[in-house]
């Protein structure tokens, strides 16, 4: 039987899977793409192979409620799909490498420990990272796991992008600007001279709009800006999440309100953005769908903050060549998309209605001066690049 690699990314209610198979004497191939959603309320697995065929489409037992259960029920099916070929290596993403961790990494307890004591830092994303690499690391013990960081590709910027201007003594202690999405934004920044030839050695901006949302500055494909920084609560406003807010405003849930550091985490992680401003929903399409006053204000506030972090991005490149959008709203928003085209129209963008509505690849018009796209990301596929990389598979 065919030997194969097993990638992982792992979020709280979702695990998403990728499987590389290498037949005898071939390169590696993908051999299936799916995930298990729904995890803790209506748990789902669903695969398809390389060509698109659907290999799995099917309820899971209301027991699988936790990732560590997921994995498990990830495993079974494997086994059913590949029974008699054997795990090469196992990628994780994991959303926080810290100041140590600036490649992809074999997992080794003292790995994993540094991985835990980063938890604070991203609170949504670690902890269920952790539990995928455990899970996986019981049921695989002889199998090498290799942690791929959303943090790694923004490493190397220039210093003033890093730092953050606090005391030194405290910035000594990690505190810097680490930025985030990095997965995302390498894939982009790989496939951009194959979609987007001109602008792919260029000065670009790439925008990942979804729950999670965030801008990088790429110069000749190296991120040298991000709109998050220490943690993933920077920068433009997100579903839950509050994006850059005034650090006096802490001050006074602590001081006036007298909140808990929990309280304040729950607040900032889970009830602020789109759903704090709207008060109906964390989803751009049901904000997009309502008439709701308070609606439109959160979509108004995600777009004039995403305008405002385009032209930031833009001066620290000297101006622009590109923007690029992807990710869940990026990818499936033609609405978004517009506004911000039409927005950004200074830096010399000019909207190209039809080809967006058909999601391009490029939405902007032949002889506009920046040219504007749409790219699907990947993060998956580089987690599979770099873990089999790391192991010498590929």
């Amino acid at each position: 039987m065919d030997d194969y690699a097993l990638v992982i990314n792992a979020g709280s209610s979702s695990l998403k899977f990728f499987v590389l198979v290498k037949p005898k004497k071939e390169w590696w191939q993908i051999a299936s793409k799916g995930q298990i959603d729904g995890i803790g309320t209506a748990p789902h697995l669903k695969s398809k192979d390389a060509e698109g065929k659907v290999q799995v489409d099917r309820d899971l037992d209301s027991s699988v409620n936790d990732g560590k259960k997921a994995v498990t029920e990830l495993a079974n099916w494997l086994r059913s799909m590949y029974g008699g070929s054997h795990v090469l290596a196992v990628g994780h993403r994991v959303v926080h490498g810290g100041p140590k961790f600036s490649a992809a990494q074999i997992i080794t307890p003292e790995v994993l420990d540094e991985l835990r004591r980063l938890v604070p830092l991203a609170p949504l994303h670690q902890p269920f990272n952790i539990t995928a690499i455990e899970a996986a690391m019981e049921r695989l013990p002889d199998v090498l796991q290799v942690a791929c960081f959303d943090t790694s590709f923004h490493r190397g910027q220039p210093a003033v992008a890093e730092v953050v201007p606090l005391p030194r003594e405290l910035c000594r202690q990690g505190l810097q600007r680490y930025g985030f999405h990095g997965l995302s934004y390498e894939y982009i920044a790989s496939v951009l001279p194959e979609v987007a030839p001109e602008i792919a050695h260029g000065r670009v901006i790439v925008a990942h709009l979804g729950s999670g949302a965030s801008l990088c500055a790429l110069s000749r494909g190296k991120s040298v800006e991000s709109t998050l920084g220490y943690t993933a609560l920077d920068g433009l406003c997100m579903g839950t999440r509050p994006g850059a807010i005034d650090p006096g405003i802490i001050l006074y849930l602590v001081q006036d309100l007298q909140l808990s550091a929990k309280e304040i985490e729950t607040i900032l992680y889970k009830k602020s953005g789109l759903l704090g401003i709207s008060g109906i929903s964390n989803d751009m399409r049901d904000l997009l769908n309502s008439k709701d006053p308070a609606a439109e204000l959160a979509v108004d506030y995600f777009v004039y903050e995403a305008t405002k972090q385009i032209g930031a991005m833009a001066a620290v490149l000297g101006g622009i060549d590109g923007l690029v959008f992807t990710a869940g709203i990026g990818e499936n928003s033609p609405e978004i998309r517009a506004r911000l085209c039409r927005s950004s129209a200074w830096l010399g963008i000019e909207f190209d209605e039809a080809a967006n509505a058909s999601r391009g690849p490029r939405i902007s018009t032949p002889g506009s001066k920046v040219s504007a796209w749409v790219i699907p990301t990947n993060e998956e596929l580089m987690i599979a690049r770099h873990t089999g990389r790391l192991l010498g598979l590929i």
